[in-house]
C-alpha cells in the first residue's frame, strides 16, 4: 500500500490487492445494508462509517481485519459472547484472515451501534440529550 492520503473508501480499498479488497468490500456492504443511512468517511486514513456518531472504523492488516469504535461501544457490549473468540482491545476487534468474516454479525453490530448513537443524540423532554 503506497498511497496514504485517502479521500474516499473506494481509494482505500483500491490500495489493497485480492482478498483484502474483497474482504473490505464485503464488510462495507454488510454495514451499509444494515444501516442504509450510514455516511461513509475517511478518518485517520481508514474507512469510517457514521450515523449520529461513529458506527465503525474498518481497516485491513497483514493477518487480520479490524472493526473499531470509540468506547463505550454498545455493539461490542451487546455481542460480547459472540466476539469472545476474537482478539479484542477496549476499542477494537481483530478478525483473522484465516477464518471467514462473520458478515451477518457485522450487520447486527452495525444496527445496534447506529441505534445506540441515534438514541443518545435524541433530545430528552427537557431539551438536553438523553
Amino acid at each position: 500500500m503506497a498511497k496514504t492520503d485517502f479521500k474516499t473508501i473506494d481509494e482505500y480499498i483500491a490500495a489493497f490487492p485480492g482478498d483484502d479488497a474483497v474482504g473490505l468490500k464485503a464488510i462495507r456492504k454488510a454495514i451499509k445494508t444494515a444501516v442504509p443511512k450510514v455516511e461513509e468517511r475517511i478518518s485517520y486514513q481508514i474507512p469510517a462509517f457514521y450515523h449520529h456518531g461513529w458506527v465503525f472504523y474498518v481497516s485491513v492488516h497483514k493477518n487480520h481485519f479490524t472493526l473499531s469504535c470509540p468506547p463505550p461501544s454498545a455493539a461490542f457490549e451487546e455481542f460480547k459472547a459472540e466476539l469472545a473468540e476474537f482478539k479484542r482491545t477496549k476499542s477494537a476487534v481483530l478478525f483473522p484472515k484465516s477464518k471467514p468474516l462473520p458478515l451477518a454479525l457485522f450487520g447486527r453490530m452495525a444496527r445496534v451501534q447506529a441505534k445506540a448513537n441515534a438514541d443518545a443524540a435524541k433530545p430528552d423532554k427537557m431539551g438536553g440529550k438523553t
